[in-house]
């Protein structure tokens, strides 16, 4: 049997993310009859049907399905050809870094500032949630994902995870909220608190010191977004558990202030790569830089929801 044809899966990848046949057609400068006889042929070579008429409008099948989804990663991995290998070998100078949207801005900068302000190197940066942007790793879209949560273990797409740091959790806020002496138990009582939400890790070791200390809580927020704990700590709506990187700024300054590091509490940062043969030599290089050597953790779980 003929082996499948490039251009036949180009074709189909138009059609199917117009939904059009005409509008696909125009996109590729191509007769609309041209492009039928060429979606004809794939499905033909495959067996099945790709698509249904629903009016003026062509749906995908279940087959159909199955075939973009492959028909999309070779198109990412032929995209990720041509940028690792043109100009004769010349090494890629594109980042692609995907980072949790809730993480700490000043840790990305951190991990980022090796590649940042040099004149070969263009750094493309991608937010949101953990399951698009594993998708976007597997998919060769992005070169690496920063999160402060690795992917649960178990899945059948199979990811590297680079321990990058680890960092203290501390209580953290404004001046007037931290005058006087008193304990880390006292403050934890009498201070409304800016707490991680019950889903993250974080808040699943704090919940531990507080049944050790035996108290009980004045929650003024829960918060995912490490972000806008910071904000909500400079507003002075409570004290914060936070990883003092986070509001590095404002420690300096003298806006905030560190009560105390809460013990048996660090916050670890990662970075999640796939297994590549051709990766990318500037996260090599950061990599390095962060101190990330051979210990690596491959990591097989489903994609988070979120």
């Amino acid at each position: 049997m003929p082996d499948l044809n490039y251009h036949h899966l180009r074709y189909f990848r138009a059609v199917a993310h117009e939904g059009n046949l005409t509008r696909a057609a125009g996109r590729l400068n191509l007769a609309p009859s041209a492009l039928s006889a060429q979606i004809r042929a794939l499905e033909d070579r495959l067996g099945h049907a790709l698509f249904e008429r629903r009016g003026r409008q062509l749906v995908l099948t279940e087959a159909g399905r199955i075939a973009l989804a492959h028909a999309d990663v070779i198109s990412a991995a032929a995209e990720d050809l041509l940028a690792t290998l043109r100009d004769t070998g010349r090494a890629q100078t594109i980042l692609r870094v995907g980072s949790l949207a809730t993480l700490s801005r000043n840790f990305q900068l951190t991990f980022l500032r090796p590649a940042l302000g040099r004149p070969d190197v263009e750094v493309v940066l991608r937010s949101g949630g953990m399951a698009e942007l594993l998708r976007a790793l597997e998919t060769l879209d992005l070169d690496v994902v920063l999160t402060s949560e690795p992917p649960a273990t178990g899945s059948a797409g199979g990811f590297v995870v680079h321990r990058l740091a680890e960092e203290p959790v501390s209580l953290i806020g404004r001046p007037a909220l931290l005058a006087g002496r008193a304990t880390l138990a006292e403050r934890l009582a009498a201070a409304p608190l800016i707490l991680p939400t019950p889903e993250s890790g974080l808040r699943a070791g704090f919940e531990a010191l507080r049944e050790r200390l035996g108290i009980r809580l004045q929650i003024a927020a829960e918060v995912d977004d490490m972000a806008m704990m910071r904000l909500l700590a400079r507003e002075g709506v409570g004290l914060a558990v936070l990883p003092p990187i986070v509001v590095r700024d404002e420690l300096a300054s003298g806006e905030l202030l560190e009560a105390e590091r809460l013990p048996g509490l660090v916050q670890p940062f990662h970075a999640v790569t796939v297994p590549r043969r051709f990766p990318n030599p500037l996260l090599r290089e950061l990599l390095g830089a962060a101190g990330v050597g051979a210990a690596t953790q491959p990591r097989r779980g489903p994609l988070p929801s979120g």
